[in-house]
């Protein structure tokens, strides 16, 4: 295993080369939309309504069907705007939603042309499968054979990983992870096989942790989506950055949230300089660009 020393170099932003990005935009913006299969007769991935007495319950009803909504309703919502923009997402999924019940929401995205990024085999941290190897190797093989092409992308399930998990990655051929939130440009991280690309993705614009962890009203994700864009796109004339927003459909789907999402992405939309685009894109441009 390799420590993080190991893996890349340090590098300040203000002291690297100036990276172009297409036609000099100053900033790539890409969406992760999270597509995840809960299974009701296991812990649920997180609680809005805590269980009972602290006591964790299986099945947990609330919760689970608190998820299924997300696949029902709060999905359709986002697909919509994004569509009515001609724009396109990275949807970081669990493989079994492309085998099981939830598999219409899979062909849409499909159907869309959106990326499909690894996001396990199921819901489950990497940490507590019984073969992490065997579970990112099958997370490849499946989205391949549904997508027809080989899945780029992976986001752990709560972005964790082991020392192991990048070399596993790699040797199965995935390209690049948004489990390092650690810089506003893509970097080069080695493996014991191919380098694997850390792409930016600020954990401050995820609607998981800002709604339901620290529990903010929805119009924060607006506020600080701006205040983000604001300051990147006015560094980015110097040295062009990658914005990457996180949501979830049982979350930003909802309809009291649906419409603080559209408005931020209204504003967005107004400026020129701004590369509307997918993880996978910026990845793609990135290796051919360094």
């Amino acid at each position: 295993m390799k420590r993080p020393e190991q893996r890349f170099d340090f590098s300040a932003i203000t002291q690297r080369p100036v990276w172009r990005l297409p036609e000099g935009k100053r900033v790539a913006v890409y969406t992760v939309v999270n597509i995840e299969e809960w299974d009701i007769e296991k812990p649920v991935a997180r609680e809005y309504v805590t269980s009972p007495a602290g006591v964790s319950t299986v099945p947990n009803i609330p919760n689970w069907a608190w998820h299924e909504y997300g696949m029902r309703v709060g999905f359709w919502r986002l697909l919509a705007y994004l569509e009515a923009h001609g724009l396109k997402a990275s949807a970081a999924i669990n493989a079994t939603v492309c085998e099981g019940a939830g598999e219409p929401v899979a062909a849409a995205m499909r159907d869309a042309g959106w990326g499909f990024m690894g996001h396990g085999y199921h819901q489950q941290a990497l940490h507590t499968v019984e073969d992490q190897r065997e579970n990112i190797s099958k997370s490849f093989d499946v989205l391949r054979s549904y997508c027809g092409v080989d899945p780029k992308g992976w986001l752990g399930p709560g972005l964790h990983e082991t020392l192991d998990t990048l070399d596993y990655l790699a040797e199965v051929g995935f390209k690049f992870v948004t489990d390092w939130p650690m810089d506003e440009q893509p970097v080069s991280m080695a493996t014991q096989s191919e380098p694997i690309v850390a792409m930016p993705y600020p954990m401050e614009l995820s609607d998981l942790p800002m709604m339901v962890v620290h529990q903010h009203e929805s119009h924060v994700w607006y506020d600080r989506v701006v205040a983000q864009f604001d300051r990147l796109y006015r560094e980015g004339l110097e040295q062009p950055r990658v914005m990457s927003m996180s949501v979830h459909p049982y979350i930003m789907g909802v309809p009291h949230r649906i419409g603080q999402f559209e408005k931020a992405y209204d504003y967005l939309l107004g400026h020129d300089d701004v590369w509307f685009t997918t993880a996978e894109e910026i990845y793609d441009w990135y290796i051919a660009n360094p």
